[in-house]
């Protein structure tokens, strides 16, 4: 068993879970009190960062660990829950990338985050580009086409 403990809170707009339209949420991860407010400084010398959160609203019978229809829709083929970015995932976590728009105190704004408002962050990394692959991106068709919309 693992416990993890939340570093954070993130704080947006977006009160409803919904699958589109992120790009233009801008969020405020505020760093929990057991972390000082130091473990934040120079974030903003990065332009993006990587936050790990838990989809905290996942209802347990809901949690899928085999194959479904992404976004439940049958006209999409059937895959298995690591092979989608779902929420409805074994440990419920979520990884994204945003942009670093600033930091106050401990306080950091991003904007791209797709996660609702009262989202518990696990972690905060910043992106280096020697980390992402040098190999280009290959993806089922289908991938794409559910997010036509996700960002905006």
């Amino acid at each position: 068993m693992i416990i993890l403990n939340p570093i954070g809170i993130a704080y947006n707009e977006r009160y409803e879970i919904e699958d589109d339209y992120w790009g233009e949420i801008v969020s405020k991860i505020v760093l929990d009190r057991s972390l000082p407010e130091d473990a934040l400084y120079e974030i903003e010398s990065f332009s993006h960062a990587d936050i790990i959160f838990h989809f905290h609203k996942v209802e347990e019978r809901k949690i899928v660990t085999g194959t479904r229809y992404p976004r439940n829709d049958q006209s999409l083929p059937k895959v298995g829950i690591l092979a989608q970015r779902g929420k409805n995932r074994p440990n419920q976590l979520g990884l994204t990338t945003v942009k670093v728009i600033k930091r106050e105190g401990r306080e950091l704004t991003v904007s791209g985050l797709d996660c609702i408002n009262g989202t518990p962050i696990l972690d905060i990394k910043p992106v280096m580009q020697e980390f992402l692959p040098k190999e280009p991106f290959t993806q089922p068709k289908w991938s794409h086409d559910i997010m036509k919309k996700y960002w905006g």
